[in-house]
Order: C-alpha cells, then structure tokens, then sequence
C-alpha cells in the first residue's frame, strides 16, 4: 500500500471515529482522545487500540462494537479488531482543543 493509500484509508477511518459518541459526554471517541492507535496493514486489516474515559465503564461494549461496525463500514477496510486498553489511563488532557472548547474546559 503507497503512503498515499495509507493516508486515504486513516483519514476515512478517523472520519468514521467521529460518529462514535460516549454516550454519557457529548463529544466523539476520537476528539476525546480514547482513540490510542490506529494501524493498517497492507492487506488493508485495521488495528484499533483505544481506551475509555473509566475501566468500569458499563456501555464499554457498546462503545467497542460501535467503533468495529463504523470502522468496518468503510469500503477499503478488511478485517477490524479493536483492542481496549488502559495503560496509559486516559486523562482530561488527552482531548482535542475543540473537544476542550465543547465541554467548556478552556
């Protein structure tokens, strides 16, 4: 795969992160900057790593399948795994600035 490709199919899965929402914060996955990794191989498998705002998070699967489903959605993507993590534990400071913005943290 060129960088180019590469590039196209990350943009269109960071596009595709932006409609998964926590449901309890009203700001996307990706601007609340749960979304760790995102690795595609050549044969265009995708590897999400990404984490939760707590550990104990009771829609956590919810949060997981609605991120595959997007994710695999897209026309170019194969196969999905996501992983959950939480090392590093995620933190308030991990957000975008319009995520910030949105939730009047700055």
């Amino acid at each position: 795969m060129s960088e180019q490709d590469f590039l196209a199919v990350e943009g269109e899965i960071v596009k595709a992160l932006k409609e998964v929402f926590d449901p309890e914060i009203p700001v996307n996955v990706y601007d609340l900057g749960l979304i760790y990794n995102i690795d595609v191989d050549d044969d265009n498998n995708v590897e999400v790593r990404m984490t939760l705002t707590a550990p104990n998070c009771p829609i956590a699967d919810d949060i997981l399948q609605e991120v595959h489903d997007k994710v695999k959605e897209i026309e170019e993507v194969n196969e999905v795994n996501v992983k959950l993590v939480f090392d590093p534990p995620w933190d308030k400071e991990m957000m975008s600035e319009e995520a910030k913005l949105d939730l009047g943290l700055i």
